[in-house]
């Protein structure tokens, strides 16, 4: 029969950490192959712009404005990130009610940053079918505001789960997945508008 070893006094035990969910690894590894995915759109970009003799080619550059449309609009976005780790600090509090208060403004910001990006397309003057760099600026741009729908319909699903009371200050595993998403959809904008709008 073996007997329990006592701990040495002044030795604290080592806490014990729990395992990462698989779904949260699962979210980890979705945007790491993303990041994969975007690298290559930027470089194909830069491939392109490299090889070009004048960039934007012409009647392009008069479309592409910074302010006030896409700043306000990137904003916004880069707002949303803000209150999306603050609905994470909320949850981890165990204050429910910020949280689901956040993740509704996190959800505002985010349509309203997509529907910015609507009325900007609809007033670049040129589209996809204008020159390569039409067909690279609506690709990059256009991928990214499907991950931002994808990110919409994530937050509202954990907006769902924080109705039922699934989200609590024990668990709250898929909420810390999608902000991670969150943040790199925020990110990855912020390449697309410095890259796009600033550099050029």
């Amino acid at each position: 029969m073996s007997v329990e070893q006592p701990v040495p006094t002044g030795i604290v035990p080592e806490a014990r950490r729990d395992p990462m969910p698989p779904a949260l690894l699962g979210v980890i590894l979705f945007v790491a192959s993303e990041c994969v995915f975007f690298a290559a759109l930027f470089g194909a970009y830069f491939t392109v712009r490299a090889q070009a003799p004048v960039w934007p080619p012409p009647g392009i550059e008069e479309g592409l404005k910074a302010w006030p449309l896409p700043t306000i609009a990137t904003s916004f976005l880069i707002l949303s990130s803000f209150t999306m780790q603050a609905a994470i600090f909320a949850i981890r509090r165990g204050d429910q009610r910020t949280m689901m208060r956040l993740l509704k403004i996190t959800l505002l910001l985010g349509a309203v940053f997509l529907g910015m990006q609507g009325y900007d397309y609809a007033t670049l003057g040129f589209s996809i079918h204008d020159t390569v760099y039409g067909t690279t600026f609506f690709t990059m741009t256009g991928f990214h505001g499907a991950h931002v729908a994808g990110g919409l319909v994530f937050i509202y699903l954990m907006l769902a789960r924080g109705w039922s009371g699934q989200l609590t200050r024990d668990n709250h595993y898929a909420l810390e997945g999608a902000a991670i998403y969150w943040h790199f959809v925020d990110i990855v904008w912020i390449g697309l508008f410095t890259t796009l709008y600033i550099v050029k």
